[in-house]
């Protein structure tokens, strides 16, 4: 295995040895807390442009499972197409695996992508000092090659939206006659599709510019994305006309976020995010507590909403917002990841709640 290095933007060097494939890249370096779903987790559009940190010491004991597809074209097991990450950190990695799926081992999955890792890190160190300062610029740098010449890259300044969303419309058929459902993909999980289509509706994805307003549907699903959702104009200039009616909207995480800013609000970027399994979140009306499952570095400011808007959830490790709806119209939204993969299934309700407002 060759030497390699992550180099934070404060000049931080951690040194280690490299696994999967061989390349230097540069990115954001965030850090995730939980202890399974690293398929989930690598295969997360969300993660584009980033280096994940895994907290949890040992990865990749349960292998990799094979990567077919359903009959509708979904991923039976990731969460989408590819690996989105830049580059994968940990402390130690395992080469032997057991698992009744597996088919491969998460070094060779990274080495068939062509996504650089790095054990042998102190990541407990690493991610206190993340903690500290907050997500950072940094490089994951292979061998000898020369970590001057490669700029560090922030990914929050590039439409990462653009790059993981759908290119055409792609209709999943429900049961006959099935409500229809539009999805507007900022860089979807594949189990957000599949929990709306165990619910017996149509699925009708479409690309994240897409005027949704211009084709027939009784509801609107926003997903989850990558990146700044400032970057995404066209979708809140679309969310704003889909607000001056009546159909039922939800939106995940960056649909959270821009659902917000479709209502006059606005968001703000988080010291270091949230990613992992065990964020706990209070639901406003019930005072019930939730264990969600979560991947978001931007939240949104309810105090910058008008009146006819109220936070929905509250994160209870530090009062972010998780959530809104409207007080008169059926739209709400969660910030955390009710699809449960991989994660905690305590919030799956929510998709119910939304297919019974159709």
């Amino acid at each position: 295995m060759s030497k390699a290095r992550i180099i934070l933007e404060d000049g931080t060097v951690y040194e280690g040895r490299s696994f999967g494939y061989e390349r230097s890249v540069s990115g954001e370096v965030v850090f995730n807390t939980a202890m399974t779903g690293y398929p989930e987790s690598l295969t997360d559009p969300s993660y584009a442009g980033q280096i994940l940190v895994m907290t949890y010491p040992l990865v990749g004991n349960y292998g990799v499972p094979e990567r077919t597809l359903m009959q509708n074209g979904l991923s039976r097991y990731m969460e989408s197409e590819k690996i989105h990450v830049e580059g994968l950190v940990v402390f130690d990695h395992s080469s032997g695996y057991s698992h009744w799926n597996a088919m491969e081992s998460l070094d060779q999955w990274l080495k068939e992508e062509n996504i650089p890792g790095v054990y042998d890190i102190d990541t407990r160190a690493l991610t206190k000092l993340l903690r500290e300062k907050g997500s950072m610029k940094g490089k994951l740098v292979i061998g000898d090659d020369d970590s001057q010449k490669r700029p560090f890259t922030d990914p929050n300044l590039i439409n990462q939206v653009e790059r993981v969303s759908c290119r055409e419309v792609i209709t999943y058929e429900g049961s006959p006659g099935a409500r229809k459902v539009v999805l507007l993909d900022c860089g979807v999980k594949h189990n957000i599709i599949r929990c709306l289509l165990k619910r017996g509706v149509t699925v009708i994805r479409v690309p994240w510019n897409y005027d949704f307003n211009t084709i027939e549907h009784d509801g609107v699903f926003i997903s989850n994305g990558p990146g700044d959702p400032a970057m995404c104009r066209p979708i809140v200039k679309h969310l704003k006309k889909a607000l001056e009616g009546n159909k039922p909207v939800c939106g995940i995480c960056m649909g959270n976020q821009l659902l917000g800013l479709a209502a006059g609000g606005k968001v703000y970027k988080m010291k270091y995010g949230h990613r992992g399994h065990n964020q706990p979140v209070r639901h406003a009306d019930t005072g019930k507590c939730y264990i969600t499952s979560q991947n978001h570095g931007f939240a949104l400011d309810t105090a910058s909403l008008g009146d006819e808007w109220v936070p929905l959830y509250t994160n209870l490790n530090d009062g972010t917002n998780e959530g809104i709806r409207h007080r008169s119209k059926p739209f709400f939204t969660s910030q955390f990841h009710p699809e449960a993969a991989s994660g905690p299934t305590d919030t799956l309700p929510i998709f119910d709640e939304f297919i019974e407002l159709l």
